[in-house]
């Protein structure tokens, strides 16, 4: 399958964005070429507002999978030891409830495209390769082989080789290195941040297969951009990290203005204890869940935060016979205490012996 509508589209609005730019006036600066620089950073903007609708879906998505979160971990207990029945009850569920698991991952899925078409136009941007090609004219493409990010050209890599440098007119790599280098480590850390904003505010997954899914975002994709980081051209390296910052920012307002439910698997064990007895002090103490009793009467389940009632305390002046009544007999009405006071409590005929 051919991708030249791919290389075709991103060219297109990379040189209408430069156009824009450029006819706005804006030159060079400070070794960098901010009419390049800014038509890679709206590239983004305008990749980001198309994907919107799915990001919102996104958020959908996982607002569900939070919701069944208790079912899953009720099926894990359930099917415990059974992987394959377990995975039969929660695509069961899923398709119950209209969730999907791999929605996560939609606006990461949509967007590798858009990257890899970037990735082949700024690689052709070589004195030596064709310059018409993709809508572009000689002279915009001699101006984006010239395009520069404080002196080291775009199209230069960390791992461009010599031969590469002389053809981009760079007669020593150092500054390519330098620039490209902190490039990578700026991809890496944002790259971890975005997995770890959100995974910081949902809270990890029940089901193995998102949990595993969350810990591939977090730590496998940054540690891997360490040795491929070396091969993208510095204009690649700038779409990434911008992009990386948007998505930054458009979670943080999403989960401010929709945060997400809290959970009773997240959190609850490690609070629970805090804000019962701060809300015992305030007088404000809520029900809490039943739970089965151990004993009692017939099974019957009782609040798992009442206590055992104290016994009461025996007043002594109050049980003691008013004077002129008879005191009660132990036969008829058993086990009466004995009156304080120092009055004799009546006497008591031993029962007798049973026979044999």
């Amino acid at each position: 399958m051919s991708l030249d509508w791919i290389y075709w589209a991103i060219s297109w609005i990379l040189l209408k964005w430069h156009s824009a730019w450029d006819a706005l006036g804006v030159g060079t600066a400070l070794g960098t070429s901010w009419d390049w620089i800014l038509a890679i950073v709206f590239l983004v903007v305008t990749l980001r507002v198309v994907l919107f609708p799915v990001f919102v879906k996104q958020i959908k998505s996982q607002r569900a999978m939070q919701a069944l979160q208790p079912q899953v971990k009720a099926l894990q207990d359930k099917h415990k030891g059974d992987r394959e029945t377990l995975q039969k009850e929660m695509m069961e569920l899923y398709r119950k409830e209209k969730a999907n698991p791999l929605m996560g991952c939609l606006p990461m899925f949509l967007q590798i495209p858009v990257f890899i078409g970037l990735f082949h136009v700024l690689r052709r941007l070589d004195p030596a390769k064709n310059p018409e090609l993709y809508g572009w004219t000689s002279e915009q493409f001699s101006s984006a082989v010239k395009a520069t990010l404080f002196t080291a050209p775009i199209p230069g890599k960390f791992g461009s080789s010599a031969d590469e440098l002389t053809r981009l007119g760079v007669n020593s790599g150092t500054t390519v290195k330098i620039i490209a280098g902190v490039l990578v480590l700026i991809m890496m850390v944002t790259t971890y941040l975005t997995s770890r904003q959100m995974i910081l505010k949902t809270g990890w997954a029940e089901d193995p297969q998102q949990k595993m899914i969350q810990r591939l975002m977090l730590y496998g994709i940054p540690i891997s951009l360490l040795v491929s980081g070396a091969i993208f051209p510095i204009g690649v390296i700038i779409y990434w990290v911008t992009n990386n910052l948007f998505t930054l920012g458009q979670q943080q307002w999403v989960l401010r203005k929709f945060p997400p439910p809290p959970m009773a698997n997240t959190g609850s064990s490690r609070t629970g204890g805090s804000s019962t007895a701060a809300s015992r002090r305030n007088g404000t103490a809520t029900k809490s869940p039943v739970q089965p009793a151990k004993g009692g009467l017939l099974g019957r389940r009782k609040p798992a935060a009442e206590t055992e009632p104290a016994k009461p305390v025996i007043d002594g002046k109050a049980l003691a016979p008013k004077p002129g009544a008879k005191p009660a007999n132990p036969k008829k009405g058993g086990g009466a205490k004995p009156p304080a006071g120092g009055a004799k409590p009546p006497t008591a005929k031993p029962p007798a012996k049973r026979q044999g």
